[in-house]
């Protein structure tokens, strides 16, 4: 079994940063994406951006410029740095790792994280 922890989460004012981490735990082989989502009260969970196990990158037009993801492969390790926050970034995020294997013959699993709150008010 695949855990996915998050950390990093908090209130911030507007225009200011933050950095989340989600670390993956288990009988890991490898990953194939990794990536944050949010979801706020009232709306559909959306992408913010998405790093594949080759460093490709794909950002949501909405945070392009401000946020930036990166993993750590040793670590199964996916951050976003998230600058210049906007009152409208507050949200549940949430950390996915797809494309998971337990082993090279296994066939690819799906996980979430339990979701960490990103609140940016004044």
């Amino acid at each position: 079994q695949v855990q996915l922890v998050e950390s990093g989460g908090g209130l911030v004012q507007p225009g200011g940063s933050l950095r989340l981490s989600c670390a993956a735990s288990g009988s890991i082989f490898s990953i194939h994406t990794m990536g944050w989502f949010r979801q706020a009260p009232g709306k559909q969970r959306e992408l913010c951006a998405s790093i594949s196990d080759d460093d490709n990158t794909n950002y949501a037009d909405s945070v392009k410029g401000r946020f930036t993801i990166s993993r750590d492969n040793a670590k199964n390790t996916v951050y976003l740095q998230m600058s210049s926050l906007k009152p409208e970034d507050t949200a549940v995020y949430y950390c996915n790792a797809n494309g998971v294997r337990m082993a090279r013959w296994l066939a690819p699993e799906n996980y979430w994280g339990q979701g960490i709150q990103v609140t940016v008010s004044s």
